[in-house]
């Protein structure tokens, strides 16, 4: 749980108040939970209608208790549940409306029909997100319909390990080509994307392979740590390299 400083106020233009906390303060308070989180982040979000924090008279950003909850809020659906954007406002506009909310059952295994109560997912997360999932759960954590999933698999975006049932990485995968799609972005235009991504796990498996092979169990044990410890270098290294072809600096 996030554990914030008391106070707050209503959203508007403010002097500023000790009950409230800067942007650099609240980055603190949520790198205890979510390491990986920035600035960049925060005024994204910000952007996106998430969080409306209030200004002082010179322009800066002031975030009250509510604001960093909220925060906490947003970034544990998206790390829990892989929702989109819209999917979590409507989430918690209803709940702040007092109505109950069911999300998709990712998190844990639960009787047939279970959702997740929004009250719940607020707390501590009990687990990791499900290894499997089925066509019905994918589409709705990622808020899409059956032509567009229909559609991305046929180009090979998205691969059900068997008819109709998917691994929960597809989540991710199905968020980010929505909002590709949002910025016109169609799935024909990704291939050459879809053929990068495959030789450059051509290469990390290349690598790996004597690994798996090797007579000693324990060798054979730390293929799966090097193969995700390479995957995640050349993750970072595909997006320097996007960065610096665009000449921006990426969140």
């Amino acid at each position: 749980m996030l554990h914030t400083p008391s106070g707050g106020a209503d959203s508007g233009t403010v002097a500023p108040d000790r009950g409230l906390m800067s942007i650099g303060t609240v980055l603190n308070v949520l790198r205890e939970e979510f390491p990986e989180v920035t600035v960049s982040k925060i005024r994204f979000l910000e952007s996106e209608g998430l969080i409306e924090p209030q200004r002082t008279p010179s322009g800066y950003r002031k975030f009250s208790t509510r604001d960093v909850e909220r925060l906490g809020h947003v970034l544990r659906m998206q790390r829990d549940h892989y929702l989109p954007l819209k999917v979590i406002r409507e989430h918690l506009d209803a709940l702040e409306r007092g109505e109950e909310v069911r999300l998709p059952a990712l998190g844990r295994p639960r009787d047939a029909g279970d959702g997740e109560l929004l009250e719940d997912l607020l707390g501590e997360p009990e687990a990791a997100p499900a290894a499997r999932i089925d066509r019905d759960e994918l589409m709705t954590a990622a808020g899409i319909s059956a032509e567009q999933l229909a559609e991305w698999e046929s180009y090979g975006l998205v691969t059900p390990l068997v008819e109709g049932i998917y691994d929960a990485e597809a989540v991710t995968l199905a968020t980010l080509l929505a909002e590709l799609g949002r910025h016109g972005i169609e799935p024909r235009h990704l291939r050459v994307m879809k053929a990068a991504a495959d030789r450059e796990a051509g290469l990390v498996d290349q690598v790996v392979a004597p690994l798996r092979r090797h007579r000693n169990p324990q060798t054979r044990a730390h293929a799966e740590a090097r193969t995700k410890e390479l995957a995640g270098l050349a993750v970072k290294l595909h997006a320097a390299l996007v960065q610096a072809a665009l000449g921006v600096r990426l969140p």
